[in-house]
């Protein structure tokens, strides 16, 4: 799939959400990415997962790995593409674990896939958990990053890094907010919108 391609089914399936939200990071934003719409679609799900898979065959990848929650259906399509098992890893007791009886052999090699990147932070506590693990990590693949801004630097610093997408998206803390400052109410996705908006986060 080419940009444009992924960014027409993101946009077709209400993947991308323009307006004003709350993003995980405490942060607000005027974009949100729900990429869980798209991914409801198998035909829509396995062409994003063979983008991403296609990025990494110059690679030698033993497994791909999704944090949960976002990274599970996405890593399982780009694990069809390339032939290889799909392992995610999941919080237990407020760190990235593997579980359910999913092992590596020390040695093996892998890449670590997301959905969206914002800051990176849970795909570089996958590396740093399997890296621990004596497993290597090749790369990360995601299906957009969120870059603070155009020709960003890649969050995971030396190791390839290949999202489908790349959208420059701001986002504010609460004092700076533009939209709060003209009053808009903002939406935290999957929850109810708040009338109060800035009001009521910038009191927490």
């Amino acid at each position: 799939m080419d940009v444009a391609e992924v960014r027409r089914s993101l946009e077709e399936t209400q993947a991308l959400l323009n307006g004003h939200f709350l993003l995980s990071s405490g942060k607000h934003s005027d974009k949100y990415f729900q990429c869980a719409r798209v991914l409801a679609s198998p035909a829509r799900a396995s062409l994003l997962g063979a983008g991403i898979g296609s990025r990494f065959t110059d690679l030698p990848v033993d497994a791909v790995i999704g944090p949960a929650i976002g990274g599970i259906v996405i890593a399982h399509e780009v694990a069809r593409y390339l032939g290889t098992p799909s392992y995610y890893t999941e919080r237990e007791n407020g760190n990235m674990t593997l579980r359910r009886g999913f092992t590596l052999e020390p040695g093996s090699k892998v890449i670590v896939v997301e959905d969206v990147v914002t800051t990176g932070g849970s795909a570089k506590e996958v590396v740093e958990l399997f890296q621990s693990m004596g497993i290597e990590v090749v790369g990360v693949g995601a299906i957009v990053w969120r870059s603070p801004e155009p020709n960003a630097s890649s969050p995971f610093g030396a190791l390839p890094f290949r999202p489908l997408l790349v959208m420059p998206t701001e986002a504010w803390d609460v004092p700076n907010c533009p939209q709060c400052k003209l009053g808009k109410p903002f939406h935290k996705p999957g929850s109810r919108t708040h009338a109060a908006g800035a009001a009521a986060e910038a009191g927490k």
